[in-house]
């Protein structure tokens, strides 16, 4: 049973909605392109995950903390006597492990190993155990889901899931016996309850306000060549349509998640979108879905 779902991390939309609107450097490319790959790869696991149909409780993406220590959990998962914790790598091409160090083959290049990334996170989460007086076992694997991944040197007692594995690995969960009680959901929802919104690890691009491109852009194609036809945007690159409303929240969801600080009012909206709307309907779809607050002329939205 899936008690917590996966989206996209604030980190992600940042970089999507910056990627649009701002030249990234090479570096801060890179950075969002493997955001984006990574939960690609989350979410095909997530699908293959949908097989299991023994009683157990899954929660993505977790950020936990332990003594002023962060880990994160891509999946976790309750089973009656065991807890898995999953990390999720999309890697791609062909890597090889030597003196517990990961190298691509054709250029050498060095990654994080994720397989000790993981023993940090399953120490740190037994830890929480012991603070919560439960007593499970715990098994720590890294999931590699690229199909297109090949992994040599692998030690054959490293907690590495490869390609290959994942549809056996599935398999042998669900032909192990699990039925869940009170105590596991409380658990569960403890864990829940226990869950950091806010990532410290987010690493953004330095930017302001005036750099950001303005105007509506595609949501399919990312193309500011959008026009107004009845009560749709149209996109004049792909012919994507989406309906107003629709584009100004998902334009007002942008500014507010890139500007936290600024207040959403209707001149505010207006001059981000920048695009030939009368003001009045930017103003009747914000207090449609949004609390307004202040008097008629500073009202902003909350």
């Amino acid at each position: 049973m899936l008690l917590r779902s996966r989206y996209e991390s604030d980190e992600l939309m940042a970089m999507r909605y910056l990627n649009t609107r701002m030249e990234l450097t090479k570096k801060e490319k890179f950075h969002y392109l493997n955001l984006e790959k990574g939960y690609e790869g989350e979410v095909q696991f997530d699908l293959q995950a949908e097989s299991l149909q023994e009683e157990r409780y899954i929660l993505n993406d977790m950020l936990l903390e332990v003594n002023n220590s962060f880990f994160q959990i891509d999946t976790l998962i309750i089973s009656q006597g065991v807890i898995h914790l999953l990390d999720i790598k999309n890697f791609q091409g062909d890597c090889y492990l030597e003196s517990d160090k990961l190298y691509a083959v054709t250029t050498g290049r060095e990654y994080k190993n994720p397989v000790v990334q993981l023993k940090r996170s399953a120490t740190l989460f037994r830890q929480l155990l012991q603070n919560l007086k439960q007593n499970y076992l715990v098994e720590a694997s890294v999931i590699f889901i690229n199909p297109e991944f090949t992994l040599y040197q692998a030690p054959m007692d490293q907690p590495i899931i490869l390609p290959t594995q994942i549809n056996r690995f599935l398999k042998d969960l669900n032909n192990t016996p699990s039925k869940l009680n009170d105590g596991h959901k409380k658990l569960a929802q403890k864990i829940i309850s226990l869950n950091h919104s806010k990532n410290p690890f987010t690493i953004l691009p330095k930017y302001n306000y005036d750099q950001l491109q303005k105007g509506i852009y595609c949501k399919s194609c990312n193309s500011f060549l959008v026009s107004i036809k009845n009560y749709d945007f149209v996109c004049g690159k792909c012919g994507g349509h989406e309906k107003i409303e629709q584009t100004i929240l998902r334009n007002v969801k942008e500014f507010k998640l890139l500007f936290p600080d600024r207040r959403i009012t209707t001149q505010s909206i207006y001059e981000w979108c920048e695009v030939d709307l009368n003001k009045r309907t930017y103003c009747r779809i914000l207090k449609k879905n949004y609390t307004a607050f202040g008097n008629t002329r500073d009202t902003y939205y909350i």
